[in-house]
């Protein structure tokens, strides 16, 4: 019997305990954050607490109208912009 190689076991990210829920890497505004799987661009703004602010969300370079955030599901990878107005003087 050989001895496991350090290295390669190294490499292997931890199993999730189980029964826990799958987390997707996404990219918010240039900030790493996770998300569960099957989270909506919805869920993501109201993970930033800006849901009712003015905004524009752009997920993968392509621009998702308010209407459709709630059915837009994230996936593991994706680059998110969000952009609100500030108000000042």
């Amino acid at each position: 019997m050989t001895d496991p190689d350090p290295i390669a076991d190294a490499a292997t990210p931890p199993a999730q305990p189980a029964g826990a829920p799958a987390l997707l890497a996404v990219t918010v505004n240039g900030e790493p954050r996770a998300f569960s799987a099957g989270a909506s661009a919805l869920d993501a703004v109201t993970a930033l607490g800006l849901v009712g602010r003015p905004l524009a969300v752009e997920i993968n370079e392509r621009i998702v109208p308010r209407r459709d955030l709630a059915a837009w599901t994230l996936a593991d990878g994706d680059r998110l912009e969000i952009v609100t107005l500030v108000g000042g003087g």
